[in-house]
């Protein structure tokens, strides 16, 4: 249930890059995973793998109305750009199994900010396991989520109209992604968004925060009517040190 007076009442939130922050190595570390993967599992040469890698972009910028198209898993990209049949698990097992969690830093002020009490989803286009890890680095108990949106549970898509029309109908939501397409792709939908990672706001994003612990500050009526000063949620929030991450 949202706080009084609410603009919203369900927050949408990308786990990738935005819950933790994007300058942990994590997201070139995947790349090179993929690449290695390619040429590993597959015999792909390197020349090859950057070729099928530009290919295999998102649809969604050829289909800019069905956006849902762009959370398509890496497995399937593949299996449909190479004619190669990868199975999911080998293929998180290799490309997310190897990643350096350890970059990702226990955020104390991540885990206060999502005791708000507005319905939230969290989603990823990787797998469960990896979905654990980074949340448990983060220290986010992954019980706090009203759902998850992983590759296993894809169908229907996070951003597929009968998902939206469904889940969030009736809803008021708010989309945080540090991606812009995925903000364009939001906002398609009628979503209000807010683009994380970024101090300046892209053409289709509401808001902008450099990182998902300046949600209270940029966008403060997320909490209605919630006096935060006398539940001392502001001043929890403010003597949290930032975490520290580790630049690559």
């Amino acid at each position: 249930m949202a706080a009084n007076n609410s603009p919203f009442d369900c927050v949408l939130l990308d786990l990738d890059d935005t819950l933790y922050p994007g300058n942990t190595g994590i997201g070139p570390a995947l790349k090179l995973n993929i690449d290695e993967f390619l040429v590993a599992k597959l015999g792909v040469t390197d020349e090859e793998s950057r070729r099928h890698a530009r290919q295999a972009l998102p649809v969604a910028r050829q289909h800019p109305r069905r956006p849902h198209r762009k959370f398509s898993s890496h497995s399937r990209t593949m299996r449909l750009a190479l004619g190669y049949d990868v199975h999911p698990d080998e293929y998180h097992s290799y490309v997310h199994g190897r990643l350096p969690y350890d970059r990702i830093a226990a955020d104390p002020q991540v885990v206060q900010l999502l005791k708000h009490p507005q319905r939230k989803v969290l989603f990823t286009n990787s797998d469960r396991a990896h979905m654990k890890r980074a949340l448990e680095r983060l220290g986010v108990d992954d019980d706090i989520f009203n759902d998850i949106v992983c590759f296993k549970t894809m169908n229907p898509h996070l951003f597929g109209e009968e998902r939206v029309n469904g889940d969030v109908a009736g809803e008021r939501p708010l989309f945080l992604d540090d991606s812009e397409r995925n903000i364009t792709a939001g906002k398609a939908l009628g979503l209000r968004t807010a683009l994380v990672g970024k101090g300046v706001r892209s053409k289709d994003a509401d808001y902008a925060m450099e990182s998902i612990g300046s949600l209270r500050q940029v966008i403060p009526e997320i909490w209605g009517a919630v006096d935060v000063e006398k539940k001392g949620i502001r001043s929890e929030l403010d003597s949290f040190p930032h975490p520290t991450t580790i630049q690559v």
